[in-house]
This record gives structure tokens, sequence and C-alpha cells, in this order.
């Protein structure tokens, strides 16, 4: 996949199976994740480099980007003013 202008694709970390104390989540329950890791960056846009790379950990808002499932993987295509902050 190669994502044009500033769109970003994010495989989202797998969603909580249990919580700190010890307390399994029914599927039903679990909350979509909001951290991933970059797998792959666009050109940018207007001139505009993009700041996240390739292998970046990043926080994106709970409701961020298009989902796809590709090859029976699911990522999310996004723009990079998605994202909240590289960890």
């Amino acid at each position: 996949m190669k994502p044009i202008n500033d769109r970003v694709v994010i495989k989202p970390a797998p969603a909580e199976e249990k919580t700190k104390g010890g307390i399994i989540i029914p599927d039903t329950a679990k909350e979509k994740p909001q951290r991933g890791e970059v797998i792959a960056v666009g050109p940018g846009k207007d001139g505009n480099l993009m700041t996240v790379t390739k292998g970046d950990i990043v926080l994106y808002g709970k409701y961020a980007g298009q989902e796809l499932n590709y090859e029976g993987a699911d990522y999310l295509i996004m723009r990079e003013d998605d994202i909240l902050v590289v960890l």
C-alpha cells in the first residue's frame, strides 16, 4: 500500500483482553484501540513534509480514519492531522 498526499496507513494495536485487575473483557465491551503502528506514509501535501515515519507508534482520535481490511489484516487510513502524538 502506498498512501497519497498527507495520508498515513496505521495498523491498530489489538484491543485489551483483560483489565489491570485481571477481569476478562468480553468482545462486546471492548473499545476500539487508539494506538497503532505506522505502516506507510504518503509524500506530504502542498510542499509540507510528513512528520511521522514508518514504524512510529502513534496515538490517534477515537473515531479517526477509515477502516480497511487488506489481505486479511485490519488497517486505518487517516490524514496526518488526525494523529495526536508520536510515542
